[in-house]
């Protein structure tokens, strides 16, 4: 029986997935995962190297059912996948392609050495509703704001059916050596931070079933709901997609079939399928080439005098600035490996131009912290918010925490969930403490400073500063 080897990367499921069906039409199949430490990959931040290593568990036991097993390595994918197909006997190799800066390069050169050997190699989209590199002007360039990029994507979007999983994979004569998922370490230890990770469900059935609760009880109402972070108005499927536990069709076709039964408006769907439109915006702004995440794409702002002070960058990641909507994001981040998409904005807003710090510190740190972490939305949306990025908000667009905490989250319950130190207080305080007056302040027990830090940094002098920093870019 012919062997083909498949190489499971952020494509973690068996439903919808184009290099499985493929590989079984070949015969006998050997499934294979490498932790990708080559050269031109970005090390995986530690919470969704958390979420891998869950993910992997249950994509394993999802294979075992079957009659297989997942394949671990870890090294370098454009030395290993040429020894297991070697090892193996393959006679195809299949993987589902990525679009991340370095690795469509990396995966050319790889198929060209597997082809000189006489392999077969099939590659496939399993990640995005189009690939980057399909949507682009009437004179073939690439768009850089988003409402023509979605203008054009979307007619272009055709849901080509769910792939069923299969009841077996046949199994091949002999398997290789694997190495054991535990001694990668991907877990935290000494100490383990990950305790206020329990809500998530790594892995295809945790996919499936968020995707389910959502629909069911979530797109109705999703234009409104989703800029509320008290409220359970989102997806919460962002790293179940990002590790490819389901396909982005899943949640195209779920959602236009809310629509037909008359299970949610319109209007709501068309929200959500632009969020999804999004996610392919900065997969193919990514795609260009650069590296978004080192360097800005409106060039312009490089010029930024940006600050340096490890003080204000370690307030704001600990979530002790003084502004409780930015601190509950932050510690929400922390406790539960996720932020909501309001308060990340309002969080990165804050970084970049209340404390003029450089916005690829806080790229860094999500990257690091969030268990969603993507490369090219990451970088997108930090972009985005900096003012540097494609489609990006104006530079002068200083949001006030004040503002945006009094108007998505007016009765506080987000606030208070996260930050107990002001929980007393009452509303018309809650969003800026150093505005209450002393007695408000006794009662609920709150002493800036001692309690409660004082504001790291006054809103209307870091609003003037940050005008003044970014007035740079004007003229050049």
């Amino acid at each position: 029986m012919r062997t083909a080897l498949l190489w499971f990367r952020r494509d973690l499921r068996l439903v919808d997935n184009p290099a499985l069906r493929a590989a079984l039409a070949v015969g006998a199949v050997t499934p294979v995962y490498i932790l990708d430490e080559g050269p031109d990959v970005r090390p995986q931040g530690a919470a969704a190297l958390w979420w891998l290593n869950r993910s992997l568990s249950a994509l394993a036991a999802d294979l075992q059912d079957r009659g297989s097993r997942l394949i671990l390595r870890r090294g370098d994918p454009a030395r290993l996948i040429p020894e297991l197909a070697a090892e193996t006997g393959a006679t195809s190799v299949h993987w589902n392609d990525l679009f991340d800066p370095g690795l469509k390069e990396r995966d050319d050169r790889l198929e060209a050495r597997l082809a000189a050997t006489g392999l077969s190699v099939g590659r496939w989209n399993g990640a995005y509703l189009l690939r980057p590199d399909e949507v682009t002007t009437r004179t073939g360039g690439a768009f850089s704001v988003f409402t023509p990029f979605w203008r054009a994507a979307r007619p272009l979007i055709s849901d080509p059916g769910r792939i069923e999983p299969p009841a077996r994979l046949p199994a091949p004569d002999a398997w290789p050596a694997s190495e054991a998922l535990d001694s990668w370490g991907l877990h935290p230890v000494s100490p383990d931070w990950s305790a206020g990770f329990a809500d998530w469900t790594p892995g295809e059935a945790g996919a499936r079933e968020r995707l389910g609760r959502f629909l069911a009880r979530g797109l109705a109402g999703y234009g409104r709901a989703r800029d509320f972070p008290a409220e359970p108005g989102v997806s919460r499927l962002s790293a179940h997609l990002h590790f490819g536990e389901i396909s982005p069709f899943a949640l195209w076709r779920g959602a236009l079939n809310a629509v037909e039964r008359g299970a949610a408006p319109e209007t709501d769907a068309e929200k959500f399928l632009a969020e999804l439109g999004w996610r392919e915006f900065n997969a193919a702004i990514s795609g260009r080439g650069r590296d978004l995440a080192l360097t800005s794409f409106d060039s312009r702002f490089e010029a930024v005098a940006w600050r340096k002070s490890p003080h204000d960058l370690a307030a704001w990641r600990r979530g002790r600035t003084g502004y409780p909507i930015v601190d509950a994001g932050m510690r929400e981040l922390w406790t539960t490996g996720w932020m909501h998409n309001r308060v990340r904005m309002i969080c990165a807003s804050f970084l970049a131009k209340h404390l003029l710090l450089d916005w690829r510190e806080g790229e860094s740190w999500f990257w690091d912290t969030l268990v969603d972490a993507d490369h090219a939305s990451n970088a997108g949306n930090w972009q985005w918010v900096a003012g540097s990025g494609a489609d990006a908000a104006p530079y002068f667009r200083i949001f006030s925490p004040m503002a945006q905490g009094a108007k998505f989250d007016p009765d506080g319950r987000y606030v208070r969930k996260w930050v107990p130190e002001v929980a007393r207080l009452p509303d018309r305080w809650l969003h800026a403490p150093w505005t209450a007056p002393p007695l408000v302040l006794d009662a609920a027990g709150v002493r800036l400073g001692e309690t409660y830090p004082a504001p790291v940094v006054d809103h209307d002098f870091a609003r003037a500063r940050a005008l003044e920093a970014y007035a740079v870019v004007k003229g050049r």
